[in-house]
């Protein structure tokens, strides 16, 4: 199944809330995309590289023990599907 849109337009992408990150690294080390960047400065990971992260995929939310990784709902893939 594909999609009917450029990766681009389709809002399928982490965000990390500031409040709950401890800064532990796990969803950095753990996408292979190279969604995440690291930021010395303020020693989170942000998301750098959005379009990086496969259409669906999820995986590196419930590594995180605090929750700050959020996606949104499934559901809204369904109107980009050819």
């Amino acid at each position: 199944m594909g999609y009917k849109v450029s990766r681009e337009q389709i809002p399928w992408h982490p965000t990390i809330d500031v409040e709950k990150c401890t800064g532990c690294r796990t969803c950095y080390e753990f996408c292979p995309h190279g969604t995440y960047e690291w930021d010395e400065e303020k020693g989170r990971p942000v998301e750098k590289n959005p379009f990086n992260c496969v259409v669906g995929c999820s995986g590196c939310a419930p590594q995180c023990a605090n929750e700050a990784i959020m996606f949104p709902p499934l559901s809204i893939l369904k109107e980009y599907r050819t």
